[in-house]
């Protein structure tokens, strides 16, 4: 019997989920029913990632007790360090993250128990120590020694401390915690699923994450946010945004940071917010160039091509200006989407079918077995 084959599985409804919905006709985005404008303007990373584990906003009695749970799992085993430093220099910054969670695995005192509660323990370790790993790495590339955590600093700020050494302007923490809450979740993406596929194994929840790093990995996936920064320097002024874009569009070559399987009709809901963000980014370092460069492209592309930014596309510069390094960038969108695939992974186990699809064959058939003294 032959089926129709929907390559990229572009349509195919695979699983029920009460986490995220997607409208990419109108251009809306939701986390457990809550607008992504509203969690942009006024929630914080923190209290987005309690919603998407526990189904509701937080009180401000349970957000503090959340936020000081948070600050006191920060502390990594002096072994992953240990275990970064002893990798070649020469390996990436998302291999290096994947090995460092795999360690950091092995010291976690609730490996071996696979309950709700001891798998919200597990996400809040993870949540809050990659994020070190990713710091870790940072400082051994450049030969220096590790920042250790400030306790009393939110989710953003620490992360920024521990890669500067000194804490960033209340605009710089917003910024990087407005990013983080952007990406934090967006349903059945190819990361978000590849760890759904892993935990429907009955894996654990440490294996399903390792899963969805691997595949964030791709520069389609979360490596997309790279590739536009390079284009960005690449284009640097203003008088060349149209002549580079031409020359691209006439090679077919891909505009890294626009166009989205979901977001055909409009721009990603995610990337006016970001705009935004950067925009005031831009203003409080008094240079406007990184903002004026990337409406430019923005302008341009959708002129000339109809597609529109995603939210790789405004989170490049943004980054680039937290002083973020390129290769590394992948690493933040980790960090940020680990509170949306733990709630995935946390809602696979709770209703759970091993995902097994089928293929359809199109290789040679009836074939004869021909000994090997007779092959030649």
């Amino acid at each position: 019997m032959t089926v129709q084959i929907m390559e990229g599985l572009e349509g195919v409804l695979v699983a029920e989920s009460q986490i995220c919905k997607i409208d990419g006709v109108k251009g809306i985005l939701t986390y457990r029913g809550l607008d992504i404008g509203d969690l942009a303007r006024y929630s914080t990373y923190e209290e987005t990632a309690y919603l998407l584990w526990y189904g509701d906003l937080p009180t401000k009695a349970q957000l503090a007790a959340f936020k000081a749970r948070l600050a006191a799992e920060r502390e990594v085993n002096g072994s992953i360090w240990s275990i970064i430093t002893s990798l070649p220099c020469r390996t990436q910054p998302m291999e290096t993250i994947r090995t460092a969670l795999s360690a950091i695995c092995a010291f976690d005192p609730d490996v071996d128990n696979y309950d709700r509660e001891a798998n919200l323990n597990k996400s809040i370790r993870m949540t809050v120590r990659l994020p070190i790993a990713v710091a870790d790495y940072y400082h051994f590339l450049r030969g220096e020694e590790r920042v250790h955590q400030d306790p009393t600093l939110d989710h953003a700020a620490n992360f920024l401390y521990m890669l500067r050494g000194q804490r960033a302007t209340p605009t710089e923490v917003r910024a990087l915690d407005m990013a983080m809450v952007l990406m934090a979740e967006h349903d059945l993406n190819a990361s978000t699923f590849a760890a759904r596929v892993t935990a429907s194994t009955l894996s654990d929840i440490y294996s399903a994450i390792v899963s969805a790093i691997g595949t964030l990995k791709g520069p389609l996936h979360g490596g997309a946010n790279e590739k536009a920064m390079q284009m960005l320097l690449e284009i640097g002024t203003l008088d060349n945004v149209e002549p580079y874009i031409d020359a691209a569009l006439a090679a077919k070559k891909r505009i890294m940071g626009f166009g989205h399987r979901i977001y055909r009709t409009m721009a990603d809901p995610r990337s006016v917010y970001l705009k935004e963000m950067l925009r005031q980014l831009c203003a409080e370092k008094g240079d406007m160039h990184l903002y004026n460069l990337a409406v430019a492209v923005d302008e341009v592309v959708q002129a000339k091509k109809k597609i529109y930014p995603n939210v790789d596309f405004y989170t490049a510069p943004l980054l680039y200006l937290l002083g973020i390094p390129i290769n590394m960038f992948t690493t933040v969108f980790a960090i940020s989407r680990i509170v949306g695939w733990t709630a995935h992974v946390m809602e696979q186990y709770a209703d759970n079918r091993l995902i097994r699809p089928l293929s359809q064959y199109t290789g040679p058939t009836e074939r004869p077995y021909i000994a090997i003294e007779q092959r030649g």
